[in-house]
């Protein structure tokens, strides 16, 4: 299965027309690389959460706007050859200089998919973004759960589902995954999300599978008080550009 970068980064929303112009001029960068997608998604609709949320995993102000975003590799050999390169690389260092947003705020991290259910026939309209700390030892479970899961969700609509799972998240100076979920010593980080034609038929969808009890679990293998979500806008996505 692909191996994804998964970033949450904060940026001010007046300058959402610079930072599409930005990602944009990184295309050419990460194809270079070895990524066979890269998508930017601007945050839409996202809660306040008790305990964490997206908006608070990057430290979010009140004038900026949470993306979630990522690049798709081939395996995780591509994906650490391409960030080995754009270390030494001063073309990838001429893309990332004066970024329209607070790169110390931005979190990253590599994940290996899980659960893909292939590639849509069509680009997402609309995006659901999820990270959440899971127990290391029931990966099994979750994995059940999110492969029973994806099929229900494209059912519903959904024109894919990718749940990946981190082998290692690294602290950051300012944020990171870790704090981000609240990760304890014995438990992973899982990034995913899902893709909707629209979000329209994203809320439709949603309606339904919650109103379904029997898509509910009683125990599910994860702590949902620390799970942050929300639906995002996608503004860059190679697979339709």
């Amino acid at each position: 299965m692909i191996y994804v970068e998964g970033f949450l980064t904060p940026v001010p929303t007046a300058n959402k027309a610079e930072y599409t112009k930005h990602a944009h001029g990184a295309i050419d960068l990460f194809k270079g690389l070895g990524a066979t997608r890269f998508v930017e998604a601007w945050g839409d609709d996202v809660p306040d959460g008790k305990i964490n949320d997206l908006k608070k995993s990057v430290n979010l102000k009140d004038d900026e706007t949470v993306l979630f975003s990522w690049l798709e590799y081939p395996d995780k050999a591509t994906r650490d050859a391409a960030n080995e390169k754009m270390m030494s690389d001063p073309n990838a260092a001429e893309a990332m200089k004066d970024m329209p947003f607070d790169g110390s705020r931005m979190i990253f991290a590599g994940f290996e998919a899980i659960v893909d259910t292939g590639p849509a026939t069509a680009a997402p309209g609309y995006v659901d973004g999820y990270v959440l700390p899971v127990p290391t030892a029931k990966r099994e479970a979750y994995h059940e759960l999110a492969a029973r899961m994806a099929p229900i969700f494209q059912e519903h609509g959904a024109l894919r589902v990718v749940e990946a799972w981190a082998g290692d998240t690294a602290d950051g100076k300012v944020t990171d995954y870790n704090r981000a979920t609240h990760k304890q010593a014995e438990e992973s980080v899982v990034y995913a999300w899902i893709e909707w034609p629209d979000k329209a038929a994203r809320d439709a969808a949603w309606a339904k599978i919650m109103a379904d009890e029997s898509n509910r679990e009683p125990e599910p293998p994860f702590d949902g008080k620390r799970m942050m979500w929300g639906g995002f806008e996608p503004i860059l996505d190679t697979a339709k550009d």
